[in-house]
């Protein structure tokens, strides 16, 4: 394995991608009014009723993470090495790690979160991220990118139309499955690693918090309703728990 100062100078260059990157989707959530909005027709002037706010967050805490991550990278030495060119060098190496980690977010974005339950594909992010490069190994980061590939070129290719998009399909299934081997297979052969451990908990507590926060606190619209799990979740909170409490009080 790799020494940590080559690790952190190549963390150096991903964090200024990811900076970049969250920047720009920033900037095109400005588009999106935050006051001013209209909820079911009605003009609303409260700014946690308009659609620019789950954007907003989600890429403001990636900016975070990713300003985290350079400050990281920076402490350990990781910048200094990566300006000199020793780091990263754009040798057959690192150009492998950008590559999955661009083909990684590309299909999260632009495959799986319109077409597949929010809940089961951020989870199969998040845990293809921490299998793929915690530890910088190059066969794990080509095989969390290549698990991740998969899942998203089966929702583009079985529903690419927009008009499929909010339809219940099989994506969330094979989603799903990919999700549970890879934890299995991590669980089995890494089980070692703290970070492989904690990763199913992560992958299920983060989107799932996420999602409920956005859809019954914000009452935001959330990426495929019909998904495999929020479906079940927003039925349960309507026909389950909502007379629950409308009894009480």
């Amino acid at each position: 394995m790799e020494d940590k100062t080559a690790l952190r100078a190549r963390d150096f260059w991903t964090s200024l991608v990811l900076i970049a990157a969250c920047v720009f989707f920033l900037w095109c959530t400005t588009d999106i009014p935050l006051f001013d909005t209209q909820t079911g027709g009605v003009t609303s002037g409260d700014w946690y009723n308009s659609a620019a706010v789950v954007p907003y967050g989600i890429f403001g805490l990636m900016l975070l993470c990713a300003l985290g991550l350079l400050t990281i990278s920076i402490k350990d030495g990781g910048a200094e090495r990566a300006l000199r060119g020793a780091g990263v060098g754009w040798e057959r190496a690192e150009l492998i790690r950008m590559g999955c980690i661009a083909i990684i977010l590309f299909f999260y974005i632009f495959a799986l979160v319109p077409r597949v339950d929010f809940v089961i594909c951020s989870a199969l992010l998040i845990t293809s991220m921490i299998y793929g490069f915690h530890d910088g190994h190059p066969e794990r980061t080509k095989r969390a990118a290549a698990i991740v590939a998969a899942a998203g070129l089966y929702a583009f290719v079985m529903n690419f139309p927009q008009s499929e998009w909010a339809k219940p399909h099989d994506d969330d299934w094979v989603t799903l499955a990919l999700w549970l081997g890879l934890t299995i297979y991590t669980l089995i052969n890494h089980r070692d690693e703290y970070a492989v451990r904690i990763a199913p908990v992560m992958a299920i507590l983060v989107p799932l918090i996420l999602v409920l926060a956005m859809a019954f606190g914000f009452r935001q619209n959330v990426p495929n309703r019909s998904g495999l799990l929020f479906s079940q979740i927003e039925y349960h909170y309507y026909v389950t728990l909502k007379p629950l409490w409308a009894k009480k009080k």
